[in-house]
């Protein structure tokens, strides 16, 4: 559902990063209810978490706002129509 259609807001991580992001959230929307952001948010989360080891963030919804601290290299914000995503990996306590 995807491919083609991601606008990507902001971002610092590389390419290969960002291309499994967003084909999360493709899978995400290809299996979950289109509604239910939490189901999707997790989805993207744990698909992340496998690849690239714990502590992936995410939220999506078509309105909030955020406030976080992200591990250098591991955000990004994109939006697929009136759908925005926002995933990253939280950073470590000093």
């Amino acid at each position: 559902m995807l491919k083609g259609k991601a606008l990507v807001q902001e971002t610092d991580m590389v390419v290969e990063m960002q291309m499994k992001a967003m084909d999360s959230a493709s899978q995400a929307l290809d299996v979950c209810d289109v509604s239910d952001y939490i189901s999707i948010a997790a989805y993207i989360k744990k698909e992340l978490d496998k690849v690239f080891g714990g502590g992936w963030q995410c939220v999506v919804g078509s309105n909030f706002g955020c406030f976080f601290t992200h591990t250098e290299g591991t955000f990004i914000y994109f939006a697929v129509e009136s759908l925005n995503f926002l995933v990253f990996r939280a950073a470590s306590s000093p």
